[in-house]
C-alpha cells in the first residue's frame, strides 16, 4: 500500500511538471493532472492540499533536476570554458523551452510568491554558479581579466533563455544553437 501511495504521489508530481511545461499554470487543471497521472481526485487531495501545492512540488522538482544536471557539468573535467561549453551545448528540448524559464513568463506563477520562489532561486543559483566558474577561469588566466563574472554570467543565462524564445518563434532549434555559439564566441575572445 505504501509503495502505491508513493508511486501515485510521484506520478502526480511528474504529470504536473509535464503539464506546466506544456500548458502553463492556468492550462494545468486538476482534471488534466488526474488524467495524465492516472490518479483519482481522492489521491490528488490526499497528497496535496490543492493545485497550488502540487504545482509548487512540481516546479521545485524541475528546478532541482536542472540544478543537478548543471552542477554535474560544471563540476566535470576540463577547463572552465570547456565545462561551460558542455553545459551550454547539452542536448535540450529546445522547442519546448526551458521547463523553469517558461514559468518565469507565466503571469499566474509570477504573481504567487510561493510558486515564484523556486523559479527565482533556480535562476539565482545558476547565475551565481556561472559567476563562480567565470571567476575561476579569470583567476587561472583562462579568461580575460577585464571580464566581469557576474554580468557575464547574467548574460549567459539570458542568452539561453532568449535562445529558447527565438527558437520557438522561428520553430527551429538552429536559432538556439546560434545563440549559444555567439555567447561562446564572446566568452572565448580574450584580449592579449
Amino acid at each position: 500500500m505504501y509503495g502505491q501511495e508513493v508511486d501515485k504521489r510521484e506520478r502526480l508530481i511528474e504529470s504536473t511538471r509535464e503539464l506546466l511545461w506544456e500548458r502553463g499554470y492556468v492550462g494545468t487543471s486538476p482534471k488534466a493532472i488526474q488524467e495524465r497521472s492516472g490518479a483519482g481526485q481522492g489521491s490528488m487531495y490526499h497528497h496535496f492540499q490543492g493545485k497550488s501545492e502540487l504545482a509548487l512540488a512540481a516546479i521545485g522538482r524541475s528546478a532541482d533536476d536542472l540544478r543537478a544536471k548543471a552542477e554535474a557539468e560544471f563540476s566535470g573535467p576540463g577547463s572552465v570554458v570547456e565545462r561551460i561549453t558542455v553545459y551550454l551545448r547539452r542536448e535540450r528540448t529546445v522547442l519546448k523551452g526551458c521547463p523553469v524559464g517558461r514559468l518565469a513568463q507565466d503571469p499566474d506563477v509570477m504573481a504567487d510568491a510561493e510558486l515564484r520562489r523556486p523559479v527565482e532561486e533556480y535562476f539565482g543559483w545558476l547565475t551565481g554558479r556561472l559567476a563562480e566558474l567565470l571567476e575561476e577561469g579569470r583567476a587561472a588566466g583562462e579568461l580575460d581579466q577585464a571580464l566581469d563574472p557576474l554580468t557575464t554570467a547574467t548574460a549567459l543565462v539570458a542568452v539561453l533563455q532568449g535562445g529558447y524564445i527565438l527558437a520557438r518563434a522561428a520553430d527551429s532549434p538552429d536559432v538556439f544553437a546560434k545563440a549559444v555559439d555567439g555567447a561562446l564566441g564572446l566568452l572565448t575572445t580574450k584580449e592579449n
